[in-house]
């Protein structure tokens, strides 16, 4: 996996070159845009990769009762944010149903 996106790196940074060499030659701004753009995906591509990485790596080392620990606080704050979606959804509706009733009174 790493080999492969070493050579999606580096093919990213060889196009990026080579769009931006092309930008001096034509003295266009849009290949040298086009060029950052790409360069900066490929380094957003490495700091994903080591992101995901360091995670799976802390996810690995995690004891049961650690990871227990994590499930319940998921379905701690799972749970408050249904609650909070429900009570939103209620006073979006009630109020939305009073103005309708206020705009059709006299």
């Amino acid at each position: 996996m790493v080999i492969t996106i070493l050579f999606i790196v580096i093919a990213l940074v060889a196009w990026a070159l080579h769009l931006m060499q092309e930008a001096i030659e034509q003295k266009e701004f849009s290949l040298m845009l086009a060029g950052t753009l790409v360069a900066m995906s490929a380094t957003a591509l490495v700091g994903v990769y080591f992101v995901m990485g360091n995670y799976m790596g802390y996810l690995s080392h995690l004891s049961p009762q650690e990871a227990a620990m994590n499930q319940e606080a998921y379905e701690s704050v799972a749970r408050y944010l249904e609650e909070q979606d429900q009570l939103y959804m209620s006073a979006s509706a009630s109020r939305s149903i009073s103005q309708v009733v206020r705009n059709i009174s006299p």
